[in-house]
């Protein structure tokens, strides 16, 4: 008989299998990210965009809630105590804090309530430029042919015209000038880059399959325009728009340098600007400390902006 005790289980203890360790791969990768959460994944990170969000939001709280800054009336004038009174360092947002203006006036409260003329003129501009060029270049881009043809034309002309020379000769045409009028005047010749990005943007995205296969179950030229094209092509005009801004601000402030923009009684850095020129000399802080706001207010949406064409756009990263 075989011998059966080689086939019996010995007492000694039965070893567990060797289990490799797990080894720490990171996060097993999950759904991707859409464009705009991944952008907002990067600006999130960006200290540019930090610094630009916060300097716009204390700017936007100063054009809607003046008050919350000062108590002093930016027309309040009293020429007799106040005639170019050099500020008071010592006596931090108080009207006193940055001196008086050549007409006795607060240059503290007038810098608080020039915020909202400054930024209304920026975000209004914008975003009328953007709808009206985001409009024409959707069409001249997913048409074609001779529509494509008299509206790039258009735009050629338009484009053609010097922004700020054309604004002047618009604005010398009223003899009120007021906030509204300032702003029409720009959009009426600001529209075109947009137009040209959004064209080519639309151009490029028309092909691609999902706008086919939409064309071929029959949708709508709307819904293809507004459910396909328009998300897609959306990226570079906001990124254009954003940089344009600041850009806007700009050239409200260079009007009312040169006098053909906003006029009194409108309180606007600008309009600050032109009345110090000519006190350069004697009281230097009347135009540096407006002109030091206007180049704030216009370097944190050209940082806001670019931080934002870095985020959209993947060939910067």
């Amino acid at each position: 008989m075989p011998d059966t005790t080689a086939l019996k289980s010995t007492d000694a203890p039965a070893t567990a299998v060797d289990v490799p360790p797990a080894t720490d791969s990171g996060p097993a990768p999950g759904k991707p990210r859409s464009l705009w959460s991944d952008a907002w994944h990067d600006l999130r990170r960006n200290p540019l965009f930090l610094i630009s969000m916060v300097l716009i939001l204390l700017l936007a709280v100063m054009a809607i809630f003046p008050g919350l800054f000062t108590s002093a009336s930016p027309r309040d004038a009293n020429l007799a105590e106040h005639y170019l009174q050099h500020p008071n360092w010592g006596h931090f947002f108080a009207p006193d804090w940055l001196g008086y203006d050549v007409q006795g006036r607060s240059i503290y409260a007038r810098l608080i309530y020039g915020a909202r003329a400054s930024i209304t003129v920026g975000v209004v501009v914008t975003l009328a430029v953007t709808v009206l060029g985001l409009i024409i270049g959707m069409l001249a881009g997913y048409f074609g042919g001779w529509i494509d043809t008299i509206l790039s034309r258009i735009t050629d002309v338009f484009f053609g015209v010097p922004f700020i020379v054309g604004a002047m000769v618009i604005l010398t045409s009223f003899e009120q000038r007021s906030v509204w009028v300032v702003i029409l005047s720009l959009a009426f010749l600001g529209w075109t880059q947009i137009a040209r990005v959004a064209r080519g943007s639309v151009i490029t995205i028309k092909q691609a399959d999902y706008v086919v296969a939409a064309k071929a179950l029959g949708a709508s030229t709307t819904r293809i325009l507004t459910r396909h094209i328009l998300p897609n092509a959306i990226a570079p005009v906001i990124v254009v728009a954003t940089i344009a801004l600041g850009g806007y601000i700009a050239a409200e402030a260079t009007l009312s340098f040169l006098g053909i923009g906003l006029a009194e009684p409108t309180v606007s850095w600008g309009i600050d600007v032109s009345a110090a020129k000519d006190q350069l000399r004697n009281a230097p802080f009347v135009l540096i400390i407006p002109s030091v706001m206007v180049s704030v207010t216009v370097l944190s949406f050209l940082m806001f902006g670019d931080a934002v064409r870095n985020a959209l756009d993947p060939k910067m990263r």
